[in-house]
């Protein structure tokens, strides 16, 4: 393959593709044309299940330029994915295009009349000349504004079902079995696979309607366009294009785009997106003076960095306020597909496939199979021919040995402990949109946390507030609700400096701001629709206290007239995560001058106060709070120049009004542990599981909620790592300092290794991802807490530790959790909105407690898939020994034992195997991950030759028997004391198959036992699973099926005999199958129990991936690490330190 073929689509991006081009070849499609002919149609089945080769074996390679049809391959696993035809228009640019809002691309298309693109994933890619490779040019193609979930019809999805390799493989076995004769396990397979196609077949629809009814909200709606001369023009959403500008209606709409508002304010509930059902406000864009030459005067717009200003595709617009005679008009920015709702249903239609070993593990174990069939089909034809069988019992019997050694009723029995998984969480208020990855949450060895609303209550309570006054604190104060603070500059910021409003006469916002705003006691009024439109200008909101609060005495002069203490919010500057702060400019009634308020982290705040405001012992106090969780938050104040009028106000950069503030104090909020976070963290770490917590909030307030509910113990040592950007020509470097002295532990206690976590930041993680990204894996082996990151670094942070081979699990509450629940192995979300429908998991109850349960039901239905697998494989081969001992004397088992086996005993064991229900309690030993390993292979490995040792002893020694002849229609030699003359009797009564005879009964009887034997053998209960025997069903089978055994075995009933085709043995050979039968069981359980659970699971349990970070989420403080509170490193760490990371990442 030449390199400079090949194409990368999307590098350095989340859907990094490879891409080949080919070229339709006649002489090749003739060929392939042929051979589907010659092999009726399963060349073009092969074709189907590997694009590949059908590429490859139809087409020729070619540049991409040229191609007619592209390969497409993940980057990521290597598989190829997708084959799209490219499509082509040759009509002109006129034709194709009425608006061209990127000039670039002009004489790209009169260069090239031809436009080509291909359509993947929703996407459309199309050449581009320039860069010669293909791109997603959304800046001049942007077709139908439209989400189009389309749903398949159910013929479609039945034919794409059905095409799947095991349906394909059930198929020939029916035919085959039809062919045979053998109609009844034909009829009892056929019933299996159509309940299992049409269960698929309507979970599948339903998922695929639920998306479709998600989006349709949006699909059609009419909306308002503004055109030349301000005409208003109505047209249909589907229509819309990036750069329209749309009216949004005064009532509210379902935003059908992605647009940013000019003009105006809208309420909007983005639940649908975030998963938070508080209303947010969204203001217009800033509109800079020609005066103002700031950045913002300049900078492009950016969808994160203007979310605030940002309407996106899917929310609901609540309410708006706009001026007299003016609309509340946004510009449409992204449609389609491009909108962030069109992202989060791409991820929903086209997840990252699941990469498990299992899955991948139980290929490899039927191809063994396959090759074991192999081996059998080739014995059975050499016999069969030396023994001039005639030519269609050979094929018949030959094919028939494949059949029996791979288990058509395979995929079926393997689902039904993933079903029973299902439902057993669906009662425990789990529910699953994923099933298969039940299985994958069996593995988990590493939980992520977000914080707030997942290990803490949503709500914040006010602990208090601490005034300053004069550059100093005042001592803290439970509130501020008191007669002698109505009119402070304190009391005043919190009243006014937030983003509530009301909506049906309720207060609405965010949680803190509520909590803030409640503290004070004051009202809020907003002006109405009817009001607002009598005036020039949006009426500010209004915050006044109320009247209890007010000093009885009379009023001074009219501009202190307190029965009128009234303030007007004029501009609000929203809250901004990047900034991390929010502020308004407000105006007292009856004053001239504007007062600015300002509100956000302390830190921030602090900076951007005057220094004299600002009291000393500052960092000390907040550190004080920080430490004990406390959620705190800095209020300023600064009173504006004369000149600045509301006009200007409106148009003013934040810049100007963030800047000389005055420090005014700190609100302290708390936000309390739920009551089940510490013991189910105490369990998980029990359990040997790694918990770390991933939060938006403030270092030092993790650090402390970490503390206090178990995820770090007092005793540890916590190093902050914080990663400083190159700047002025500097390198890169990474701080290290604790966080805080720990806790000294008691003389009384036995001494225990001191050990460590790394904690660090957003913008630290981000630094150390580009810059340093060795030592980012080995510092996410001990990282416990992750504070201030963004969305997207969650999901860089759930990726990093899955490359280090951890099994992530993500718990959030579906607040900006929603990529990182997606991404990791499994993903509870903690909320039921629709954000939760990009989690594979979603819990009713709203705290942790949901995840030791998931990860107990994982491990139990791990188990049970493993037990099933193993047993599937056993009686396969069980029934291939039988089969092939048989064959060597020309003789078969009959239909009516088939049928017995298959149905009375393999079905029914395995149905009734799979409902163990989980321990009840997490153990710290992990399930193994895949089948190729150690101590799977030796159970299946030991069984299979005890099985075939028996088998062969029970085949050998009934040859051996004084008693024993060639059996035929009137052979007895149940009575021993008259021995029957067959020489009498005429050949032709001999059964035609060779069915019966004394080989065939005997291991028929022996077969059946050993299959019950492997079933309660490999039906492992404790530590993973309750015990078998609490399992009734599988016990009433398990007994039933032995008892019925015994009693055909030593009393036989001729009308049971004759339709098993089994015959009278004598009673000593009964006793002897007996003990045969004893000594296997004896032998299998001894095997399975004592040697590999008590020996090979210790060995193989002794060494684990992560070696200690297995056992502990920490590591042995360093002894060298002996520094003061912070030293620098450039680029690199002290090489003591670098040792003991290194040792840390690679043990």
């Amino acid at each position: 393959m030449e390199k400079e073929d090949l194409k990368v689509l999307n590098k350095g991006e989340e859907e990094e593709m490879e891409l080949q081009g080919y070229r339709l070849c006649r002489w090749r499609l003739a060929l392939v044309g042929l051979g589907v002919l010659c092999t009726g149609g399963f060349l073009l089945l092969l074709l189907y299940w590997m694009p590949e080769w059908c590429v490859k074996s139809t087409c020729t390679r070619t540049t991409a330029r040229d191609a007619e049809v592209v390969l497409l391959r993940s980057t990521v696993g290597g598989q190829y994915s997708c084959i799209a035809s490219l499509i082509k228009y040759s009509k002109s640019v006129k034709e194709c295009f009425k608006t061209t809002l990127c000039l670039t691309f002009v004489h790209l298309l009169f260069c090239s009349p031809q436009i080509r693109y291909f359509t993947f994933h929703s996407t459309k890619y199309y050449w581009n000349d320039e860069v010669q490779n293909f791109e997603v040019l959304t800046r001049l193609f942007f077709g139908v504004n439209e989400i189009a979930v389309k749903v398949p019809s159910v013929f479609k999805l039945l034919i794409k079902e059905v095409l799947n390799p095991f349906y394909i493989f059930q198929l020939f076995s029916v035919i085959l079995w039809s062919a045979d004769e053998y109609y009844y396990y034909a009829v009892a397979i056929v019933f299996m696979s159509v309940i299992s196609i049409a269960t698929s077949l309507y979970t599948i629809k339903k998922q695929y309607v639920m998306l479709h009814d998600m989006v349709a909200a949006h699909s059609i709606v009419r909306v308002s366009v503004c055109r030349a001369n301000n005409d208003i023009e109505e047209i249909l959403s589907t229509d819309l294009v990036p750069g329209d500008v749309i009216v949004i209606p005064s009532n509210g709409t379902i935003m059908p785009c992605d647009a940013v508002l000019v003009s105006g304010t809208c309420i909007v509930n983005e639940s649908m997106l975030t998963g938070e059902s508080v209303p947010v406000t969204k203001t217009n864009l800033p509109n800079p003076g020609p005066g103002e030459r700031g950045e913002e005067a300049y900078s492009a717009y950016n969808t994160e960095e203007h979310k605030r200003h940002t309407l996106f595709c899917g929310t609901n617009v609540i309410q708006t306020r706009f001026y007299t005679g003016e609309l509340v008009k946004a510009v449409v920015v992204r449609t389609g597909f491009s909108t962030a709702k069109g992202q989060l249903v791409r991820s929903i239609l086209y997840p990252k496939p699941t990469d498990f070993k299992l899955y991948r593990d139980a290929y490899l174990f039927l191809l063994c199979l396959v090759a074991v069939a192999g081996i059998g089909f080739v014995y059975s034809i050499v016999l069969s021919i030396m023994n001039k069988v005639p030519a269609k019992t050979i094929i018949i019997e030959s094919l028939d040995i494949i059949t029996i050694t791979v288990p058509p009723a395979l995929p079926a029995a393997m689902t039904a402990g993933i079903v029973y998984a299902q439902r057993r969480l669906k009662r425990i208020g789990i529910f699953c949109i994923s099933p298969q990855r039940i299985n994958i949450c069996g593995q988990i060895n590493l939980v992520c946390f977000d914080k707030t609303g997942t290990l803490t209550e949503d709500g914040l309570d006010l602990w208090g507030v601490q005034r300053v006054e004069n550059g100093s604190f005042h001592l803290s104060e439970e509130n501020a609700y008191k007669e002698n603070l109505v009119k402070s500059q304190f009391v005043a910021c919190m009243a006014t400096c937030h983003s509530l409003t009301k909506i049906e006469g309720q207060l609405s916002g965010d949680p803190l701001d509520l909590k803030m705003f409640e503290a004070t006691g004051w009202i809020l009024e907003e002006a109405t629709e009817e009001e607002t439109s009598l005036h020039n200008r949006i009426m500010p909101t209004v915050v006044r206290p109320p009247k209890q609060l007010l000093p009885p005495e009379p009023a001074v002069s009219p501009e202190q007239d307190m029965s009128a203490y009234e303030i007007g919010i004029v501009r609000q500057f929203p809250f901004s995560s990047a900034l991390q702060r929010m502020s308004v400019v407000a105006r007292l009634l009856g004053e001239k001058r504007m007062d600015a308020y300002m509100k956000g982290a302390p830190e921030v705040v602090a900076g951007l106060c005057k220094k004299e405001t600002v009291p000393e012992n500052f960092a000390e106090v907040l550190e004080g709070y920080t430490k004990q969780g406390f959620r705190v938050i800095a209020l300023a104040h600064r009173r504006l120049e004369s000149k600045l009028t509301w006009h200007k106000v409106q148009n003013i950069n934040r810049d100007h009004i963030e800047a000389n503030m005055e420090f005014l104090g700190l609100i302290i909020m708390q936000n309390k542990l739920k009551p089940e976070t510490p013991g189910v963290l105490q369990d998980l770490h029990r359990a040997n599981i790694r918990t770390v917590m991933v939060t938006g909030d403030n270092m030092l307030t993790a650090i402390s909620v970490a503390r206090d509910c178990g995820m770090i113990p007092p005793q540890d040592t916590v190093i902050i790592a914080d990663a400083i950007p190159p700047h002025d020509g500097q390198a890169a470097k990474i701080t290290w300092r604790y966080a805080d002295k720990p806790t000294k532990t008691s003389r009384l206690e036995p001494k225990t290794q001191e050990l460590y976590h790394f904690a660090m930041n957003g913008k630290s993680f981000a630094v150390i991802a580009e810059h340093f990204p060795d030592m980012l894996q080995k510092l996410v082996l001990h990282g416990t807490v992750f504070a201030r990151m963004a969305p997207d670094q969650k999901t860089q942070l759930i990726e990093a530790l899955q490359g280090v081979d951890y099994f992530v699990g993500m718990c959030g509450d579906g607040a900006n959790d929603c990529g990182a629940l997606k991404r990791a192995h499994g993903g509870i979300s903690l909320s039921e909105l629709e954000a939760s429908v990009a989690s594979p998991f979603t819990s009713r109850t709203p705290n942790i407690s949901c995840v030791p349960s998931l990860i107990r039901e994982g491990r139990a239905a791990l188990i049970t898939s493993f037990c099933v697998f193993k047993f599937m494989a056993l009686y396969s081969i069980i029934q291939y020994i039988s089969v092939t001992l048989l064959y060597s004397i020309l003789s078969n088992l009959g239909d009516f034992q088939f049928l017995f086996i298959d149905i009375a005993i393999i079905l029914l064991i395995v149905f009734t195997m799979s409902l163990n229900p989980a321990w009840k309690e997490l153990v710290s030993r992990r399930p193994p991950s895949g089948l190729i390993s150690g101590p799977l292979l030796f159970s299946v490995l030991t069984q299979i030759l005890i099985c075939l040792g028996f088998q062969t002893i029970t085949f050998l020694w009934v040859r051996q028997q004084p008693w024993y002849t060639v059996w035929m229609p009137l052979t007895d030699v149940c009575n021993l004391t008259s021995h029957i003359n067959v020489s009498d009797h005429n050949d032709t009564e001999i059964d035609d198959h060779n069915i019966q005879n004394f080989e065939n009964t005997s291991l028929f009887y022996v077969s059946c036992f050993q299959y019950l034997i492997v079933a309660i053998v490999f039906s492992k209960g404790k530590p993973f699973r309750q015990p078998s025997y609490k399992n009734w069903p599988f016990v009433v089978s398990a007994v039933s099926l032995y008892i019925f055994l015994l009693f055909i075995m030593f009393h036989p009933i001729e009308s049971i005999d004759e339709f098993l085709e089994i015959v009278c043995v004598p009673f000593d050979w009964r006793l002897k199958l007996f003990f045969i039968i004893l000594v296997n069981a004896a032998v299998s359980v001894l095997v399975e129990t004592f040697i590999l659970d008590i020996v090979l699971w210790k060995l193989v349990f002794s060494r684990d991936k992560q070696g200690n970070f297995g056992v502990t989420p920490a590591a042995p403080t360093p002894q060298p690490f002996s520094f003061s509170s912070c030293v620098v490193f450039p680029l690199s760490v002290p090489t003591s330190f670098s040792n003991v990371a290194e040792h840390t990442f690679l043990m």
